[in-house]
């Protein structure tokens, strides 16, 4: 007992380490960053949403543990936010080009791999298509060039309730994304609440910049796009995703001149994000390039 309390003991020292290795900020232009690791190569993580912060406590420990790999690897990592205070109408074409100006400005003018993850894969998909200049390779995961029509769905109730100042119809919409389906609709109802009073408290982000990502991400259409990327892409994605259905992967992909699609069986939109195997997959394709 007392050696599993001291290896315990250990492993929360060595995360508290960890955390502490981990610099935060805010750039000029408003966009908050984390940024650890000092490898010689960059990668650049863009966040899932609607909605952006920098993780902190038990989330920033689970994130520090899901890019070890690529720490390991030899890459510095920056974990970049949108904007605040994004004007109505924003667009998702805008944040692209807000954050190549960070890769610009603050980054040397490029990286050498660009992370996207669900609203921050289609964020990715338009900064490679018109900024493609400031990265090397471009890795995509559970996005792609349309939400489809029941995400749509889900976004138009949930901009409805955000729009309203509806907490409880804010965190069990949210939740939707997470848990779909009418059999956790009580689930979602239960959390709803809880949920909605934090993304709605303007702590992480002003609660309006949640109503301009979802309005965003309803009008979000890349396909015009997607034939000017002209770097390297693989687009990770699950067989049972909801919001980007394989159909929609698939037609994504063959629009995109040189993308390797890579995709979970049996895993949906939440549980691909969170796969651990997903950082093994991107650097497999990194190192085969």
């Amino acid at each position: 007992m007392r050696d599993r309390w001291t290896l315990a003991r250990r492993e929360a020292v060595s995360r508290m380490a960890g955390e502490q290795g981990v610099r935060r900020g805010t750039f000029a232009n408003g966009m908050d960053y984390a940024t650890w690791g000092a490898g010689p190569r960059t990668l650049l993580f863009v966040p899932g949403g609607p909605g952006s912060s920098i993780p902190q406590g038990l989330l920033a420990r689970m994130s520090l543990r899901w890019f070890d790999p690529f720490v390991d690897a030899g890459y510095t990592v920056w974990y970049v936010t949108r904007a605040r205070h994004m004007p109505p109408g924003h667009r998702v074409a805008d944040m692209a080009d807000e954050l190549g100006a960070v890769v610009v400005d603050e980054l040397g003018g490029k990286v050498d791999l660009v992370l996207g993850e669900s609203y921050g894969g289609m964020i990715a998909l338009l900064l490679a298509a018109r900024k493609g200049h400031t990265m090397g390779r471009l890795a995509v995961v559970v996005a792609a060039a349309e939400v489809s029509d029941w995400g749509k769905e889900v976004d138009v109730r949930l901009a409805a309730a955000i729009a309203r100042r509806d907490p409880a119809g804010v965190g069990s919409t949210f939740a939707e994304y997470a848990m779909p389906g009418d059999g956790r609709r009580w689930l979602r109802r239960l959390v709803g609440p809880f949920l909605g009073r934090s993304l709605m408290s303007g702590k992480n982000y002003p609660a309006s910049d949640l109503l301009v990502e979802t309005e965003a991400e309803i009008a979000f259409d890349a396909w015009a796009a997607l034939p000017d990327i002209r770097v390297p892409v693989v687009l990770v994605s699950g067989e049972l995703d909801r919001f980007f259905p394989p159909a929609v992967v698939d037609a994504t992909v063959e629009l995109i001149p040189d993308c390797t699609p890579v995709r979970y069986a049996g895993k949906g939109h939440m549980r691909v994000a969170s796969d651990r195997r997903v950082a093994r997959d991107v650097l497999t394709f990194v190192n085969d390039g």
